[in-house]
Formats: structure tokens, sequence, C-alpha cells
């Protein structure tokens, strides 16, 4: 598996949202959906819960670009954003305008 590096933001997201990096590392592995990004370069993968009393979905934001460090592996992976997104979305579905609006704040 490539290496994963965690964004601030993303950090700050998956803490207000009580995610933990376990499970984002299992949407990684086993997305439901794969969608590109809002953001140029990147992808969105989302896992849907499996129960429906309070459905939500989780979603990650992940950029695939080499990431130009001494320490890190050319092929790592950087986690930009994870969030939850109450209710369920169709594929293509725009994200919601606050979120997509913070992850443009932050690129």
């Amino acid at each position: 598996m490539k290496e994963l590096v965690w964004t601030a933001h993303a950090r700050f997201k998956m803490k207000y949202y009580s995610l933990s990096e376990s499970r984002v590392k299992r949407v990684l592995n086993r997305p439901d959906r794969v969608e590109e990004g809002i953001v140029e370069n990147t992808i969105a993968m989302m896992q849907a819960n499996r129960t429906s009393k309070k459905p939500y979905e989780i979603w990650i934001m992940l950029n695939s670009l080499p990431i130009k460090s001494s320490k890190l592996r050319a092929n790592s992976l950087r986690v930009i954003s994870a969030w939850k997104y109450p209710g369920r979305t169709k594929p293509g579905e725009p994200l919601p305008k606050e979120i997509a609006r913070e992850i443009r704040e932050i690129t």
C-alpha cells in the first residue's frame, strides 16, 4: 500500500466527524464509489454505512500527485479531507456547498 500523508485539514475534519485513521483507510481500501474530486488532480472515495436508521456516507479526498520531499516516497498519497455526509448521494451529484467551499479554501 502507498504511504499516506495527512494534511492538517484532514486531521481536523477526522476529529470533527469522529473518524479514525483506520476508518479512513477502510474507505480507501474498499470504496463503494470513486469519483473525480472537485479540486484538480484529486479523487474522492465514498463508503456508505450499512444501517438504514441513520444513513450517512464517509467521503475522503486524495491527491495522487508525487510529494516532493526527501523523507517521503514519490508515490505517496495525500489525504486532503475526510467528512461524513448525512443521507445518501447519487453518483455524480455535486458536493454540498459548505464542504466544497472549505476544500477550495485550503487548496
